[in-house]
């Protein structure tokens, strides 16, 4: 069965590069050829492929869960597409996923993101991870995000610490990455008004008035980080 083309479901982010979508069916060709091409480059980072993890079926699975979990207001996954390319002829350059959306007092949730080994280091997953920040810390109206990386990461570790994320310990065998229960490093971003709030309790300080929920995205923007993975 051939793969349906499908308009795109949920939100649309857009960067000085990029235009960050859900997954569509049309993806799958350039999905399938990145990752194969990047294969050396991602799995060092990431937990063990399926067997049929480069497959159209799994792929079509793929799009149907990112569907699901948008219309759920679960988990809100994009895709990296070149802004240049054609809109008949996507071209994925990578994906990040906001995840683990809790409400009530919590108000936080989790990104994960992996770029192609051809566009690393070239500051494109800084653009994406500010539209992110900027659109979970606005229109999702969550005010903590959470990441986690590998120790050795040093490319993520500083993309993290670009985009206004704090470093705030290890969890030990956090993740099963590359067959193995692997420690990382866990990081969080706060919105601006509940940073303060935080601040002004650590310090004993009155707290100061909230600044806009882009801040973030404006601070990733400014510039590529050094050795982006």
């Amino acid at each position: 069965m051939g793969l349906l083309r499908r308009r795109p479901v949920g939100p649309v982010l857009t960067t000085a590069r990029l235009r960050l979508r859900p997954p569509q069916a049309q993806d799958f060709v350039s999905w399938a050829a990145l990752r194969r091409e990047s294969a050396a480059f991602l799995t060092p980072w990431e937990p063990v492929w399926a067997r049929d993890h480069l497959s159209d079926r799994a792929f079509r699975e793929r799009v149907a869960w990112a569907a699901r979990s948008v219309a759920e207001q679960r988990a809100y996954p994009f895709f990296l597409i070149d802004a240049d390319a054609p809109a008949e002829a996507p071209r994925v350059l990578g994906a990040i996923t906001i995840d683990n959306i809790r409400r009530g007092p919590a108000m936080s949730a989790t990104v994960g993101y992996w770029i192609g080994g051809p566009h690393a280091r070239r500051g494109l997953m800084s653009e994406a991870l500010g539209a992110v920040c900027a659109f979970t810390f606005g229109e999702l109206g969550v005010s903590r995000l959470e990441a986690a990386c590998l120790p050795e990461n040093v490319a993520s570790r500083r993309l993290l610490a670009r985009c206004g994320f704090a470093e705030e310990g290890v969890a030990q065998g956090y993740l099963q990455i590359a067959g193995r229960w692997r420690d990382h490093v866990l990081f969080a971003a706060l919105r601006e008004d509940r940073r303060a709030v935080a601040e002004a309790l650590a310090d004993d300080a009155a707290p100061v008035g909230p600044e806009t929920a882009g801040q973030l995205g404006r601070l990733c923007a400014e510039g590529p980080v050094d050795g982006e993975g």
